[in-house]
């Protein structure tokens, strides 16, 4: 048995794993907050992503030393709070509007919840103690999708709502290189 904290692009968090000779298995519960603008066609968002996620791991240790190969799955509850506040014109969808018509516009981004993973790292061997650990990988969390984009300025006609859901095709557009979410952790713990 082993228990220790984790951290890299899934969060930070506990960790708990169990090693028998060639197999193993680990899990975690991983947080973090960052903040990033993303810019789509002129229009800069304010990016608040928060990782909030837990999942698990099977481990294979091929060679019965320290690197292992990893198979698992997350739960994700990681999401992007998106916000703009435009202080010139600019175009949404096929027009272009003042920042009186559009006010502040907001959104989130999610993408599944449920996200396998597949990992190459090194765990240590078997000896009790202080180990380090380090993967590397991907996680499989399909394209994300932009929910609820809305504004609060004065222009609310049936072309500027066109408008708008033309701009959360292309803010889909935009991120939709992050289907495959990157891996690194590194985790420092205590085998017993």
């Amino acid at each position: 048995m082993s228990v220790g904290i984790t951290g890299g692009t899934l969060g930070i968090g506990p960790e708990v794993g169990f090693r028998s000779n060639g197999f193993g298995a680990r899990g975690s519960v991983t947080f973090l907050g960052i903040s990033r603008e993303i810019d789509s066609d002129g229009v800069n968002y304010d990016g608040s992503l928060r990782l909030r996620s837990f999942g698990g791991s099977a481990d294979l240790y091929p060679f019965g030393g320290g690197f292992r190969l990893s198979a698992g799955a997350r739960i994700s509850g990681n999401r992007i709070a998106l916000r703009a506040r435009p202080t010139e014109d600019v175009e949404i969808g096929d027009n272009v509007y003042t920042p009186e018509e559009i006010g502040e516009i907001t959104g989130r981004v999610r993408a599944n919840r449920f996200a396998p993973t597949l990992t190459a790292g090194w765990g240590g061997g078997l000896t009790k103690g202080v180990k380090f650990g380090a993967d590397a990988g991907i996680m499989f969390q399909g394209r994300p999708r932009v929910s609820s984009l809305r504004t609060t300025g004065m222009l609310n006609s049936p072309e500027f709502q066109a408008d708008i859901e033309r701009e959360r095709r292309e803010v889909e557009d935009d991120i939709d290189n992050f289907k495959v979410y990157p891996i690194l952790q590194f985790s420092l713990g205590y085998r017993f």
